[in-house]
């Protein structure tokens, strides 16, 4: 078993890049790979990033933009 329950999807970079870059890089990934809600058909799970700000809905073939790692800005 592996020794990431803190550190979570940064712990494929071990000891290395120091703990904020490591907290900063879990944080962004994190929140990319959620499952996120398409806004023009509703489903959850089907939304796949393309490009830096391009967003896909497998489901309903909707593409649209968004933010960089998510596909609504959050302010």
């Amino acid at each position: 078993m592996g020794r990431t329950k803190k550190v979570g999807i940064a712990g494929k970079f071990g000891a290395r890049y120091g703990y904020t870059l490591r907290m900063r890089y879990k944080n962004i990934m994190e929140k990319k790979l959620a499952p996120h809600k398409c806004p023009r058909c509703g489903f959850v799970g089907y939304i796949k990033r393309l490009s830096v700000g391009i967003w896909f809905c497998k489901k309903c073939e909707y593409k649209f933009a968004g933010a960089a790692y998510t596909p609504r800005s959050e302010r």
